[in-house]
Order: C-alpha cells, then sequence, then structure tokens
C-alpha cells in the first residue's frame, strides 16, 4: 500500500479499529455512521473474522461504495455477489465475503449498527436474486 495514497490514508477525526485485519475509520454522524474499511489482499471472512465473531455467516448489512479492488460474496443458499470498484454495494446480512485479486478492497459504508437493513430499507437476511 501506498501510504501517500489518500484513499488509505487516516480519516481526521475518526475512530481507528483493526478487526481481523480489516482497517476501520468510522466517524459517527448523528444517528449513523460512515465507514472506511481497508480490506486486505487475501482477506476471507470465515478465516480473518468467523473465529473472532463466532457466528457462521457475516450477520451485519453493508451499503455503501466500492472504491478500490473487488470481492466475492457467497451466501449458504449457493448464491453468490461481485463487486468491481468503482461500484454502490448492498450486502445483506447472511455472507461470507473476500477479497480477490492482488490489491486490497476499500469499502466506504453507511450504517446503523445492528439497524442498517431495516433503516436503509432492504431486507433482514439474504434473499437470493436469480
Amino acid at each position: 500500500m501506498n501510504p501517500e495514497d489518500p484513499l488509505l490514508a487516516p480519516v481526521p477525526g475518526s475512530e481507528h479499529q483493526i478487526l481481523g485485519g480489516v482497517k476501520l475509520d468510522i466517524v459517527r454522524t448523528g444517528n449513523a455512521r460512515v465507514k472506511r474499511s481497508i480490506y486486505p489482499v487475501g482477506f476471507h471472512w470465515a478465516k480473518d473474522i468467523k473465529p473472532k465473531v463466532g457466528t457462521e455467516t457475516c450477520m451485519h448489512a453493508h451499503v455503501g461504495f466500492l472504491a478500490r479492488g473487488r470481492i466475492h460474496m457467497t451466501f449458504p443458499d449457493g448464491c453468490t455477489l461481485d463487486f468491481t470498484a468503482p461500484q454502490v454495494v448492498v450486502i445483506e446480512a447472511g455472507h461470507d465475503g473476500r477479497v480477490i485479486g492482488d490489491e486490497p478492497a476499500v469499502l466506504i459504508e453507511f450504517d446503523f449498527e445492528g439497524d442498517t437493513a431495516k433503516r436503509i430499507g432492504i431486507p433482514e437476511k439474504h434473499q437470493c436474486r436469480k
């Protein structure tokens, strides 16, 4: 990663966290949060985060903009979603995800913590879009 790349630079005024190798910069904005997540090359939710949270799949909805990289989502029902930057993403709860390729994925998200799906108006759980 290029430390001079503004997309990867620390976000002023944010709360910095690292979870399973994912670098998070979180800014609270009223009742919502804006998050910049940097998923490293080789990241796989099942390997990097599942052991820390203890659920079979990621139970958070993600809504935002993939600014860099490629990500692949799988769901227990066999559905898959692929996103390549630049692209808007909507990912329902109940997924496993991974970074594809040789560059980190940078996702800018808008969320309401546990209420994201309900407050944004997307399904609470995954519904296959075949």
